[in-house]
């Protein structure tokens, strides 16, 4: 379950992002990047992809039982190569193991 309010939507949407998008990304078993200490709350970067294959990078924290999408915005080139390496690598991998 997400936490949205007109302030998060807002500052996804100066990034041409959707609410649906953030959270399919989040749900798309992305790669973590990265955390850190903000205002009192752990946030977690990770770079994950929509449904339709747009990859975002997504901020997020967690609220009690909910998550809270801080921002989320497309990837730096090099960002978005290293995503699709990493996919295409695992893919591989999952295909030799089967």
């Amino acid at each position: 379950m997400f936490d949205w309010d007109d302030a998060n939507i807002a500052h996804i949407a100066a990034h041409d992002v959707v609410p649906h998008e953030a959270e399919e990304a989040y749900d798309s078993n992305p790669i973590y990047l990265d955390y850190s200490m903000e205002d009192g709350e752990l946030r977690h970067r990770e770079v994950g992809e929509t449904l339709a294959g747009r990859i975002l990078v997504i901020v997020s924290t967690m609220r009690g039982e909910l998550v809270r999408i801080i921002t989320a915005y497309p990837p730096e080139r090099s960002l978005r190569v290293t995503y699709l390496a990493f996919k295409e690598a695992e893919q591989h991998g999952k295909e030799n193991h089967s």
